[in-house]
């Protein structure tokens, strides 16, 4: 066994921070306005700053390392069903499929809800939205939770993931994901 870095600072700042930012921004939706739309906010940047640091960003982080097409994350889940799916430094296709869906719900959740603040006369878009009238703004606004809702589930859906893949893989991978290094066999790595 030997111990590599895997995540860079970035990426993992990014990740426990879109958990605290989504996390406050899903609990005070209701009650404590102005501090949800700065989770929103946070959630925001957090994003794009995400989306082209898949791009740019190390080996790893990099949308290219990662993301696969649908057939290969199919084989990757059929062998996690038999029990022998193969190990990743990085993230497994199921894992790179998450990450991608994740990304574009947390999008949609965050562009609906500015869409919706604008459409009550709020925000950076409240010049061209506030005409929507309530049935538009009742709209963008369930339309926000949905994806909200949907973001919680694909969380629920990730956490478990990790917790099955630590469990086959015999590694920490929240552990990975705080320290930046995982510890691998050299042997059986893709």
């Amino acid at each position: 066994m030997q111990e590599i870095k895997v995540w860079d600072p970035l990426v993992r700042v990014f990740h426990w921070s879109l958990v605290a930012a989504f996390a406050i921004a899903f609990v005070t939706e209701d009650d404590f306005q102005t501090l949800h739309t700065y989770a929103g906010y946070t959630v925001l940047g957090l994003v794009l700053t995400r989306l082209v640091w898949g791009f740019v960003g190390t080996r790893h982080a990099r949308f290219s390392d990662f993301v696969r097409s649908p057939r290969e994350v199919l084989a990757y889940l059929k062998d996690m069903l038999r029990f022998r799916p193969p190990h990743f430094v990085g993230h497994n296709p199921a894992g790179g499929a998450m990450i991608v869906l994740l990304l574009a719900s947390l999008l949609l959740t965050t562009l609906t809800g500015l869409m919706t603040w604008g459409a009550e006369g709020e925000g950076p878009l409240g010049a061209w939205l506030w005409q929507f009238g309530s049935s538009g703004e009742k709209m963008l606004e369930e339309t926000h939770e949905f994806f909200a809702n949907f973001t919680l589930l694909l969380v629920a859906v990730h956490v478990a993931g990790v917790a099955v893949g630590s469990l086959m893989h015999r590694e920490n991978l929240v552990r990975a994901m705080v320290t930046g290094r995982k510890q691998i066999d050299g042997g059986q790595v893709q």
